[in-house]
């Protein structure tokens, strides 16, 4: 496993929790309790992680030689809750 593709199943764990907190915990918290605040924080994190999330994926598909298959695979996966989990599991173990 190359140095971008240990970067890249980092951030896929990241990225995947930060949405798995934003559905779970922060949406709850703003339409069930009112409070919106965490919506705005965890959303504008995850945000950052899903942009650093598709440039590694660029970078992984460059450099490690991927199938374009594959790679839009990686890229829809993470449009799901908890599809990089999968992905990481599959693919970048």
């Amino acid at each position: 496993m190359t140095s971008s593709e240990k970067r890249f199943r980092t951030i896929a764990i990241v990225e995947g929790w930060s949405f798995v907190i934003l559905l779970a915990v922060a949406m709850p918290l703003k339409y069930a309790a009112g409070i919106p605040e965490p919506v705005k924080y965890v959303g504008w994190a995850h945000g950052l992680l899903f942009v650093a999330y598709c440039a590694l994926l660029l970078q992984v598909w460059l450099e490690s030689g991927w199938k374009f298959s594959k790679a839009l695979l990686a890229f829809v996966v993470s449009l799901i809750p908890l599809g990089t989990f999968w992905f990481e599991r599959k693919y970048l173990k």
